[in-house]
């Protein structure tokens, strides 16, 4: 069921406020960094850098190709 949160000012800037139990819910504490999506459907909050996926799928494909020389390596 969506929750209703409303924008407000903090400041001079405005924000929104989650409630504990979405946090909790969630699992993102006090001073965890949120990334903010646009999406078709509007604005989506996630605890993860959605970028990070690129460059770790990129970090595996490299580590696939150089799988003996990494190896190799970490004997030394």
């Amino acid at each position: 069921m969506p929750e209703k949160i409303k924008v407000r000012r903090i400041g001079n800037s405005q924000g929104v406020v989650l409630p504990k139990e979405v946090l909790a819910r969630h699992g993102v504490a006090e001073g965890d960094v949120l990334y903010v999506i646009d999406t078709a459907e509007g604005i989506k909050l996630v605890p993860f850098d959605p970028d990070f996926e690129s460059v770790l799928e990129s970090n595996r494909d490299y580590m696939r190709r150089h799988r003996n020389a990494l190896h190799e390596l970490s004997k030394r």
